[in-house]
């Protein structure tokens, strides 16, 4: 059951859609996909004000419950910010979700694999309750991302 409060528009409900194709498993790890459209220097709360340059990222999550309210969640903007992605999301536009699977945690694995192809930008991003460097990954071009979130799916066998 969603406990999400979102106004109900055409563009919600096309993305609600799109969730519920790509999701077969109630839990595992996501790739949020987007584009910071301009150069922003974007305060992600208590973590600190960061420069963000304009191109592509890629934030590595997981939901070992609920995984559809999580997504669901992130496309939201009615909500409380409660994690460095939220701050990032009012900036951000989404463009795509990548799901994996899984009864084991695997962001931790993904995020080292993209950072491997991308670049740190801030610190400890959606990583303080690890030892990840960032599970927010920057490209500079869409080519770049292209191809490392190719290797990833491959690894990691994604759903979409």
């Amino acid at each position: 059951m969603l406990r999400i409060k979102e106004r109900i528009t055409e563009e919600y409900i096309l993305k609600f859609c799109e969730v519920v194709k790509i999701l077969e498993a109630e839990k595992g790890a996501y790739c949020i996909i987007m584009r910071l459209k301009y150069d922003k220097k974007i305060k992600i709360g208590n973590l600190g004000v960061f420069d963000f340059p304009e191109g592509f990222y890629v934030y590595v999550g997981s939901a070992m419950k609920n995984l559809e309210e999580r997504i669901l969640r992130h496309y939201s903007s009615i909500k409380k910010k409660k994690w460095h992605i939220d701050y990032f999301l009012e900036n951000a536009e989404i463009t795509k979700f990548i799901v994996f699977p899984s009864n084991k945690k695997q962001e931790c694995e993904i995020a080292k694999n993209l950072l491997e192809n991308g670049t740190l930008i801030a610190e400890k991003f959606g990583s303080t309750d690890c030892k990840c460097k960032t599970h927010l990954i920057y490209f500079v071009t869409k080519k770049e991302l292209s191809k490392a979130i190719s290797q990833v799916k491959k690894r990691f066998k994604s759903k979409k």
